[in-house]
């Protein structure tokens, strides 16, 4: 027990190590890419740092699984290169008591990154979602940078030269209306303001000072210039996401819901399409009778008027019925698209905190084969299988949405390549223990970053 003991406290301070050291990188990230559309916009500190905090979610998904493995490899790395691996196999411990420890401490993991996905992560992405679109509505500025042309309003392109942070006004407006492909309009201004209708569904502009300029594409030299003092553009405010249920309550999308809910929708949308289907084929089906009284009218009719106009009577009869069938197929593929989509997230929140049992797996024989404990090895191993294990990730989460592969086989496939990998290396070092050679490995490392390789160990010792 002592020893189960031991090699836990030897994984919690790399974990907790690398997993704040992991925040802070999403984190930096975060607000590397959104810096420029929440300073200088008139936002309260308050709420900047609500928007962090709720951000915080995802990023705590993606860097627990991390922090697993850089703590096994640099736990297990470590007792190695202080031979107490050695020291345990000489006792008859075998690794894969050594590594239970580590395993029992994954699933607890897992258990608790299952429960955060479906219990704490739906609820923060919603009021993240809620929180960016009460900040548009209050300032619908916000997507509009100084300087630079914003294209987030569908058939406009919109240039303002100065914005304000304490209000919805602009200097020097430049706008392109692409609505009507026959005619370019291009209208500027000396000043303008933004605002909202009350049901936030169209964008107000109301321009100042400016002047519109008009030409047919058709016919070039129908050009037109007007002046004016006072001119309102209303624009559809697609471009701002503003999704509102009939309820007055904002749509929940697939990243905001808990996996049980999420299968009670496709649960729902199986039957929908079960029932359309069922509709379609009654729709196209004739009882043996009616088809044979139909094929005597056209083929024994009373006078050749009434043939040609059964048989006109029968075409029309056709293609109502392949229009009929063909939007009840474009029903049924959208709700399929719709099902995708669900069982890739729903996948997703399993398949994501199965990879801390993953990695603990691939850590622990890599990490006594590596022989050192540095947190510099550790990342230099979790780097690619960092890469594989995310690209593999959203590689099969586009190919499950567009229905190319099956959704549990594209979140999940990762796992498995994984799983079976150490699973090898596990039982393979269960009969030895071989060790890396560093300096096959140190010629893809630059110079810099080089390990030293362990027959060079006593010289750094003694210098």
């Amino acid at each position: 027990m002592k020893l189960f003991i031991h090699i836990l406290k030897t994984h919690i301070g790399p974990f907790l190590f690398a997993f704040l050291t992991l925040i802070f990188i999403f984190l930096l990230q975060f607000l590397m890419r959104e810096i420029n559309r929440l300073v200088g916009k008139g936002l309260s500190s308050w709420v900047i740092g609500e928007l962090i905090m709720l951000s915080l979610s995802w990023m705590v998904v993606l860097a627990v699984p991390m922090a697993v493995l850089v703590a096994t490899l640099m736990a297990f790395g470590k007792l190695s290169s202080q031979n107490e691996i050695t020291a345990m196999k000489a006792s008859g411990m075998s690794l894969y008591r050594m590594m239970f420890p580590a395993l029992l401490a994954s699933f607890v993991l897992t258990y608790l990154l299952v429960e955060f996905n479906n219990k704490i992560l739906p609820e923060a992405n919603h009021r993240f979602k809620v929180l960016m679109i009460d900040i548009r509505r209050t300032k619908p500025t916000l997507t509009i940078e100084a300087g630079l042309f914003s294209q987030d309003i569908p058939g406009y392109s919109i240039l303002a030269r100065k914005t304000f942070e304490q209000s919805n006004n602009l200097e020097g407006v430049t706008i392109y209306d692409y609505t009507d492909p026959s005619t370019n309009i291009v209208v500027t201004a000396k000043r303008g303001k933004v605002s909202f209708t009350p049901d936030y569904k169209k964008l107000i502009m109301d321009l100042y000072d400016g002047e519109i300029h008009q030409m047919n594409m058709k016919d070039m030299r129908a050009y037109r210039r007007m002046n004016y003092v006072h001119h309102r553009i209303i624009m559809n405010a697609e471009g701002f996401d503003f999704e509102r249920s009939r309820a007055g309550v904002f749509d929940r999308g697939d990243r905001e819901l808990s996996a049980t809910t999420m299968k009670k929708i496709v649960d729902s949308l199986r039957i929908a399409n079960d029932n359309v289907l069922a509709q379609a084929i009654q729709s196209v089906g004739y009882s043996p009778s009616r088809i044979f009284d139909s094929r005597s009218r056209l083929l024994f009719p009373d006078s050749a008027q009434r043939r040609q106009r059964a048989i006109s009577s029968a075409l029309n009869n056709i293609r109502n019925k392949l229009s009929h069938i063909s939007s009840q197929m474009s029903i049924i593929e959208y709700n399929n698209r719709r099902i995708n989509e669900y069982l890739v997230e729903i996948n997703k929140k399993y398949s994501i905190p199965a990879a801390c049992i993953v990695f603990v797996l691939i850590g622990a024989p890599i990490g006594i084969m590596a022989r050192r404990g540095t947190f510099g090895v550790a990342a230099t191993f979790s780097l690619g299988f960092f890469i594989i294990y995310w690209a593999s990730l959203i590689g099969g989460e586009k190919l499950g949405d567009r229905g190319f592969i099956s959704p549990w086989l594209g979140m999940w496939m990762a796992n498995f390549v994984l799983f079976a990998l150490g699973i090898y290396l596990t039982f393979r070092m269960g009969r030895e223990t071989p060790t890396i050679n560093w300096r096959a490995v140190n010629r893809f490392i630059p110079k810099y970053f080089r390990t030293p390789e362990p027959s060079d160990r006593n010289q750094y010792e003694h210098t």
